[in-house]
């Protein structure tokens, strides 16, 4: 007898994996442009919320050792204050965002957002080698594990593959909107 035909007729299993099948065929760029949006949205709301926490003193405060520690960035606490470097960083953080989420009226716009913020999370990254005491190691595990800082810092992976994903994608759509 046929695996795919039951005493019934059709297997039920077989019947869910059909329309399955035909499903995401049909909406799979629907789920994948709705994956692609919230990577974006998701992407420029972060960037806003901490953006903007850089204005305040306890986040100045907080990467301050970060920043000391990175030999591509200590320079600035010679030129800025504190509170001004924080300011900075929140400045381009705010600015990346907004040309980020400018994507349906101006994709070149967020590509180059896009860009800055995949260099700023390269750059974050980074603090993970030049940061003293972001990792430790655990008795029971035999590789280092990420301490508050790096824990906090690792998240900057998957921020910098949106970053990536968005930048390529407005640059693709910047492409269509010219005519290119």
């Amino acid at each position: 007898m046929n695996k795919t035909v039951s005493r019934q007729g059709i297997n039920p299993a077989r019947r869910f994996g059909d329309l399955f099948t035909m499903a995401t065929k049909i909406s799979g760029g629907l789920i994948a442009d709705i994956g692609g949006g919230i990577l974006r949205y998701g992407l420029v709301g972060i960037l806003l919320y901490f953006g903007a926490f850089k204005f305040t003193p306890e986040e100045a405060a907080a990467i301050e050792p970060l920043v000391k520690s990175s030999p591509l960035m200590s320079w600035l606490y010679s030129i800025l204050s504190l509170q001004g470097v924080s300011n900075l960083f929140g400045t381009f953080e705010i600015l990346f965002a907004l040309l980020i989420a400018s994507r349906r009226f101006l994709p070149l716009a967020s590509a180059i957002g896009s860009l800055g913020a995949t260099g700023m999370f390269l750059t974050t990254l980074s603090f993970l080698i030049t940061t003293p005491g972001v990792w430790s190691m655990v008795p029971s595990f035999p590789i280092p594990v990420p301490a508050a800082a790096g824990g906090f810092l690792i998240k900057d992976v998957f921020l910098l593959g949106a970053a990536v994903y968005t930048c390529g994608e407005a640059y693709l759509a910047s492409k269509e909107h010219r005519g290119v």
